[in-house]
């Protein structure tokens, strides 16, 4: 299943390791500190110039070649929807994948 984080933006929800709420980090210098390493490394892909209210840490596997070692790449999203709006997206799909019922009309 997959996420939608905005725009033309999609994510594998299994590649997702935590959804943060960007005000929640405004009176962390190491939080900010965090995000601003990962800027400076490339490790972050703007969504929209809209005002960030959200950001989405994932890791994507990545193999070079048969029989290569894997690479775990880390990408932090930044999303103009709220934490909250992904965590119910996310929490759906999740629900919707783990149902194992059927319901027939």
């Amino acid at each position: 299943m997959f996420l939608h984080l905005a725009k033309d933006v999609v994510v594998p929800v299994k590649n997702v390791i935590c959804i943060i709420d960007a005000d929640s980090i405004k009176n962390s210098k190491d939080s900010k500190a965090f995000f601003k390493i990962s800027e400076e490394e490339g490790f972050v892909k703007k969504i929209s110039d809209e005002k960030i209210k959200s950001y989405i840490i994932t890791e994507e596997v990545e193999k070079k070649d048969k029989g290569s070692r894997k690479i775990i790449k880390t990408v932090i999203y930044y999303s103009p929807i709220s934490s909250t709006t992904l965590q119910k997206r996310a929490n759906f799909l999740e629900d919707i994948h783990s149902s194992d019922e059927v319901y027939v009309k």
